[in-house]
């Protein structure tokens, strides 16, 4: 094998590479020798088909797989013998005219990793603004869960059922006057107004008493499920059995013991204990951010464009989605456009601070260990069906790339968490609102800290605001960029040429 530089410029690199078809060919006789024995033809023994022939009817499929075994070969040998950390999968072409029996010339273009200088780590100051669950705020909470629950008791005999109001009942349907299948039921409870039935259901059911027969006029929606009913106009001749009154809930030992609890003091203490673990959330998104500013105002080299390319890729999809939302898309979309520079510059600075932080960890001997890396693993399968959950945990061991993607968040969550016990810490209280409005600030901030590609999920500004979000909201839709995984040997980066398996599919939701 061959190779030549054809381009050194800056991070970009592009080599062409000849693989001889002396190559090529041996690896098609070493194939041709595994798979001879194999081979059955009339006429002929069990293995004992004429090498001729078999390459004669196997020929060209061999042909291909040892080019491209080839072809990889040359690629990983390349990248370890010039010692190269490719930012993206690098690009390999085939050079066009290639021949059976002759040299292939293959061209390979890549842009490599920045060599980062040493990080500035030390003389970090931070602030720590932290807020103190007070009781009210604990209350407020826990009426919030009390007001959230709903509860029924029985009404009297003659009352009427109104929106809001359970009604229990059997019920038959019929099209046509004939009873058509799964259209009968008994003892069925529905919530006046909650629009969980068939439209002008539940409206015929209001001013209903116990023990009422009546007979409802429905039309089936014309995308209803069942296709023999779609759009079809439907009577249910229903007899009501109970009407039932919302009961006010009250934050008392009772309403705790219906949630399986001893009392209401043990609510009150998980009350608090979320509200705790809610504003120890919002501190660290506003520390975090401090401190990645202070990275990125400290730090500044070239970054491959290739991924900044990708990370705007990233940020432009989600904002042209969240545009499909908005009240005016267009009007949405133009503001995008005339503020795309800003939204670049945004994907560059979370690529700089992605590498940043990667090359702090390795430097800092900070690592996701086997353990953790297991138990993320884990997690992740049970976002799929039963049935695929071992197929993607062997997705992920056999995969490099997919296990980086995956064990990233927690990577750089350590490296964070190394960097604030190197720095030095004053801690002020504030309030709740004052907190909030401090991250609110920063995720309108041009030029406030952004990296992402997707992984973490938490304390990563936008460049613009396009609407007031609570700081809590603002925080959980921020995403650091993708942080390229530890060093490795020349070998193992050569394998991220290769193209990743599918993983299996996420079960699908369920239908309303």
């Amino acid at each position: 094998m061959q190779t030549v530089e054809t381009l050194n410029e800056g991070l970009k690199r592009a080599y062409k590479i000849t693989i001889t078809a002396k190559d090529i060919d041996a690896r098609v006789d070493g194939e041709l020798k595994k798979i001879a024995p194999q081979i059955r033809m009339p006429g002929f023994r069990p293995g004992k088909v004429p090498a001729n022939l078999v390459r004669k009817m196997h020929g060209e499929q061999l042909q291909q797989e040892a080019l491209n075994a080839a072809v990889q070969d040359g690629v990983q040998k390349l990248l370890g013998e010039k010692k190269l950390r490719p930012a993206m999968q690098p690009t390999v072409e085939l050079e066009e005219g290639y021949e059976a029996g002759k040299d292939a010339s293959v061209k390979v273009e890549l842009e490599t990793l920045p060599e980062i200088p040493a990080p500035k780590i030390d003389g970090l100051k931070l602030e720590r603004l932290t807020v103190e669950p007070g009781d009210e705020a604990v209350e407020e909470s826990l009426q919030r869960i009390v007001s959230g629950q709903k509860s029924f008791e029985k009404a009297p005999a003659k009352y009427a059922a109104k929106t809001g109001d359970l009604v229990i009942m059997d019920f038959e349907g019929k099209v046509d006057g004939v009873a058509f299948e799964g259209g009968k039921g008994e003892g069925m409870s529905v919530e006046l107004g909650s629009g969980r039935l068939i439209p002008g259901f539940e409206d015929q059911l209001v001013g209903v008493k116990a023990n009422e027969q009546k007979t409802l006029n429905v039309t089936f929606p014309a995308d209803y499920g069942a296709e023999n009913l779609a759009g079809k106009a439907a009577t249910f001749d229903v007899t009501v059995t109970e009407v039932q009154t919302p009961k006010e809930m009250t934050a008392d030992d009772a309403f705790a013991q219906s949630m399986g609890l001893e009392g209401i003091d043990q609510l009150r203490g998980l009350v608090k204990g979320q509200l705790e673990q809610e504003l120890n959330g919002l501190t660290r998104t506003h520390m975090k951010r401090k401190l990645l500013d202070q990275l990125a105002d400290s730090h500044s080299f070239e970054v491959p464009p290739s991924m900044v390319e990708a990370e705007f890729g990233q940020i432009w999809q989600q904002l042209e989605h969240e545009a499909g939302h908005e009240a005016d898309p267009e009007a949405a979309r133009k503001e995008m456009e005339a503020e795309k520079d800003d939204y670049r510059a945004i994907a560059e600075r979370r690529v700089r601070l992605g590498l940043l932080l990667s090359e702090i960890g390795q430097a800092n001997g900070v690592d996701v260990n086997n353990q953790e890396m297991n138990q993320l693993i884990m997690q992740a399968a049970q976002q799929y069906r039963p049935a695929d959950r071992e197929k993607f945990v062997q997705y992920v061991r056999q995969n490099p790339m997919a296990a980086a993607q995956l064990r990233a968040p927690l990577f750089e969550d350590k490296v964070v968490d190394f960097l604030f016990s190197k720095a030095e810490i004053s801690d002020r209280i504030v309030s709740r609102a004052e907190l909030e409005h401090e991250i609110e600030a920063e995720v309108g901030h041009v030029h406030g800290p952004d990296c992402g590609h997707g992984h973490s999920h938490d304390e990563m500004p936008k460049a613009k605001k396009a609407a007031p979000k609570k700081a809590n909201e603002a925080a959980a839709e921020e995403k650091p960029a993708k942080m390229p995984a530890a060093k490795k040997t020349a070998a193992e980066t050569a394998d991220t040429a290769e193209k990743p398996a599918k993983a299996p599919a996420k079960k699908a939701a369920p239908k309303k």
